[in-house]
């Protein structure tokens, strides 16, 4: 079985080979670990490796495996956050990924200011449509959202993430990370959110290759680094 090392430099390889295909050069995408499940040694175990930036999906799991990883990691909250879990994520996350509602935008800029930090946040866009998922319509919705954050003291909006149907193959997957780089663009122009508005968080283990191919500067990879969670 390849270690942790082994399978970075894997995709690392695939990375720069995508961002290549796309006239892009490697350092454009940034690859976030996401270490769900996995204990803290193999965080410990990627860092030495030279990874820097990890995800993780439950704010619970990550305040426990925080202490115990190596001062240097950098974390994301790529999962839902609820809003009387957002008190704890200034000090602990730099960026989070899902932002999906005035009401949450409003709890996390107050807990953020309380605690004088800065956070950087991603939109989260439902385009599949999947009443599972979480995130808002593309379109009309982000919009309002993206105003309403860009008046919150303390947040940082940077950018848009989704997840797209895991069924919908590489036609269906490919044509929403476009949709999403349309939508950054439209929202950049209609909102004035400035030029750090840049970021779209789309991909993972099974397709961040695609996404990279179709604009993605941040890639949400976990199974191809760390192996099959274990829940």
């Amino acid at each position: 079985m390849p270690s942790i090392a082994e399978n970075l430099a894997q995709v690392r390889s695939r990375i720069a080979a995508a961002a290549g295909r796309s006239g892009r050069a490697a350092d454009s995408v940034r690859l976030i670990a996401v270490s769900k499940t996995h204990p803290a040694t193999a965080v410990a175990e990627a860092c030495a490796a030279g990874q820097v930036e990890f995800g993780e999906n439950r704010v619970q799991e990550a305040l426990e495996k925080i202490p115990q990883s190596p001062p240097g990691a950098i974390w994301h909250l790529v999962g839902h956050l609820q809003s009387n879990k957002a008190r704890f994520v200034p000090g602990a996350f730099r960026m989070v990924h899902s932002l999906d509602s005035v009401r949450l935008a409003e709890a996390l800029a107050r807990h953020a200011e309380a605690a004088g930090r800065t956070v950087e946040v991603l939109l989260q866009a439902n385009l599949s449509g999947e009443a599972s998922k979480s995130g808002v319509p593309d379109g009309a919705a982000l919009e309002p959202l993206l105003a309403a954050t860009l008046r919150c003291p303390r947040l940082k909006p940077v950018g848009l993430m989704t997840i797209p149907d895991p069924a919908g193959g590489e036609g269906r997957t490919r044509a929403a990370f476009a949709r999403l780089r349309e939508l950054l663009g439209r929202l950049r122009d209609s909102c004035g959110a400035g030029a750090d508005f840049r970021e779209l968080s789309m991909g993972m283990s099974q397709d961040y290759e695609w996404a990279i191919e179709e604009g993605a500067t941040l890639v949400r990879v976990g199974t191809a680094i760390f192996g099959v969670r274990s829940a």
